[in-house]
């Protein structure tokens, strides 16, 4: 078997497509000689995983496209990445390689089954790592992480490593955490260097806004141009909590940017959001975004124009094969009063051939974006993002669950398909969590409980943790468990971070046991490779910080119960879940009452409750009593 896993989005995947699978003569060795299968790894992530590890232990890296070879039982014995049609590069040619591959096949062949099992042992063994019992979680491992997080830190351009250079939103998250906990300068210096830097560089879109996948340098100056729902998902929420925590105009401007482009390019009529925005158009990388000096004259007032090419950096020559990737490169306060400018260009740059979409809705990028668009109508007060979050929330539980609550991870055109994976349901539980606690209507809590109930009893692993797909799915040759955070939280690390939550708002000291035990497991991981394992971080984090279950108790719009809640939703405060009502849906509501015919408002802490309280600078002084003590 050949096996080809890529993504819409995937600059590299379309070369190859072109250059390879369209050519008569390629198509006849392949036709002759393999079954030939094409793999969307956005659908089916559970065998990019698989066969992912297996090109890493086979060549050390990994990347797409992915270019697998197989056993026809599915083992892998050999694979790679890109193959150019001829020989370049230092590379053989895709010709060569399936010749080679054939013969070897022919005239080796139990030479290459045993070694195929072998490396699926291998894989095995990967899957497992991070299972154990490594001791309990402790603020120790936090300023661990923490150490090495600004050992490794780019003081110069912000964010971590040399080029490519990803945002790494989970990291700056915990980071956030950690500053509001300990009050460490260190993690608020990277997190405001590296957002700012970020939102000047050409890896944040200066007219449309959102951001592209990553820098191909450490400048944040050229990116791959594709975008990504979950990378705008999540840099929305880290942008918008450092506005919370500074006040900064750009970092708001930043994040309300990111969703009214998501809101504008990536949304379905029926509530959900497409995948992904290609990197190409008109058969160029990144043409849609790039900018002359002639166009960007002929779209604007000469004085205008002339301010604009100083304040974004364009030259005649252009910063990428011949054309200008706009950056910010002079003082901030130019942004502001060239937001006229910016909309003008904006409109011209509409009349383009625009980038290719990728229509599909998945359950699991989904559940992030829902989490930001809920966080910021909370945050910002924009009703139009809790409406755009609720159609959210609804079209999933409509459109990707089944009548008996299971999910679906796809849909597209009408059609749900492809059994859930633990990453649908654990990001579409924060989802939900988040909705409920930007609107405190039962339905969505009510939701998430029964989401959490479902993951328990199909993915739950006999050791600690879960695996990625349910008890029930399709065979593979092994059973996945991906353990280490990528783009995307690992369905691990955000279960843990949602059984956290979920044990305050359902009563449930058994989900907190089941989240510490899964960070139990880690702790030496997360010590040495904090960078790859951020959702885990903030789940630590939430786990040591003493978090508050709040219960407001009275008529959910009543002015009393407002006056309580405005004291809870003021700045950032990740260390808390809130419940407002009188619902007995939701647990942390229950028993407890108004007093005396007004509004009170409960809170506990590690177990401890402490008598309720009706005025606002009561519960203020409750929330702000706890020490500062990891």
């Amino acid at each position: 078997i050949f096996l080809s896993i890529g993504y819409s989005a995937c600059h590299w995947c379309h070369v190859m497509a072109h250059e390879s699978f369209e050519d008569e003569r390629l198509a006849a060795i392949l036709n002759k000689y393999f079954v030939s299968i094409k793999v969307d790894r956005e659908e089916r992530p559970d065998l990019d995983r698989i066969y992912m590890n297996a090109v890493q232990a086979i060549t050390g890296r990994g990347g797409w496209p992915l270019s697998v070879f197989l056993t026809p039982d599915g083992h892998p014995f050999y694979g790679g990445t890109y193959f150019p049609p001829t020989a370049r590069y230092g590379m053989p040619s895709f010709a060569d390689v399936l010749l080679a591959i054939a013969d070897a096949w022919r005239n080796r062949r139990e030479e290459l089954v045993a070694g195929s099992r072998q490396l699926v042992q291998v894989i095995e063994q990967q899957m497992t790592v991070g299972t154990g019992s490594a001791g309990e979680p402790s603020p120790e491992t936090l300023e661990a992480a923490l150490d090495s997080i600004a050992r490794s830190f780019d003081p110069r351009y912000g964010g971590w490593g040399d080029a490519p250079k990803f945002p790494q939103p989970m990291t700056l998250e915990f980071l956030l955490r950690r500053h509001y906990a300990t009050g460490d300068a260190r993690a608020w210096e990277m997190v405001a260097h590296t957002l700012e830097q970020m939102a000047r560089g050409g890896m944040y879109d200066q007219i449309g806004g959102g951001f592209h996948r990553y820098s191909v340098d450490e400048r944040w100056l050229v990116p791959h141009f594709e975008k990504m729902l979950y990378d705008n998902a999540q840099l929305a929420r880290v942008y918008l909590h450092a506005w919370q925590v500074s006040g900064d105009p750009l970092f708001r401007s930043v994040a309300e940017e990111t969703l009214d482009y998501v809101v504008r390019e990536m949304r379905d009529p029926g509530g959900g959001f497409y995948s992904t925005q290609d990197a190409d158009s008109e058969g160029e990388e990144g043409r849609f975004y790039l900018w002359t000096l002639d166009e960007v004259r002929a779209a604007l007032p000469p004085d205008e124009a002339e301010r604009f090419i100083a304040a974004y950096g364009l030259t005649a020559e252009g910063n990428f094969e011949g054309r200008n990737i706009l950056t910010l490169s002079g003082d901030r306060a130019a942004r502001d009063t060239l937001r006229p400018a910016r909309r003008r260009l904006f409109d011209v740059r509409e009349a383009r051939v625009h980038p290719a979409r990728d229509e599909k809705v998945l359950t699991s990028w989904n559940g992030l974006m829902l989490a930001a668009f809920a966080e910021g109508s909370r945050v910002l007060g924009r009703e139009d993002y809790r409406r755009v979050a609720e159609e959210c929330g609804a079209f999933l539980l409509d459109a990707l669950r089944t009548p008996d609550g299971r999910l679906y991870h796809t849909w597209q055109a009408g059609e749900a398909k492809v059994p859930g994976y633990l990453e649908d349901y654990t990001h579409l539980i924060e989802g939900l969590l988040e909705l409920y606690q930007a609107t405190f209507e039962p339905r969505w809590y009510v939701a998430a409980a029964e989401l959490t109930a479902t993951m328990q009893a199909h993915f739950a692993a006999p050791d600690s943790g879960f695996f990625d797909t349910s008890d029930d799915h399709e065979t593979l040759v092994v059973r996945p468990r991906e353990i280490q955070d990528n783009a995307v939280p690992s369905g691990n690390g955000m279960a843990a971070t949602v059984l956290l939550r979920m044990a305050g708002l359902a009563q449930e000291p058994r989900y907190e046991e089941t989240a510490r035990a899964m960070l139990a497991a880690v702790q030496t991981l997360l010590s040495r490779y904090p960078l790859g394992f951020g959702q885990w971080l903030i789940a630590q984090d939430y786990a040591l910080s003493h978090p508050a279950e709040i219960a407001i108790v009275g008529d959910r719009d009543a002015p009393d119960t407002r006056a309580l809640l405005a004291v809870c939703a003021a700045g950032y405060q990740p260390h808390q879940v809130l419940a407002v009502g009188r619902d007995e849906a939701v647990p942390l509501l229950r028993g407890r009452s108004p007093l005396e015919g007004r509004a009170a408002a409960y809170v506990c802490r590690d177990q401890t409750c402490l008598p309720p309280v009706t005025e606002p600078e009561a519960l203020a002084r409750l929330c702000d009593s706890h020490p500062l003590d990891n």
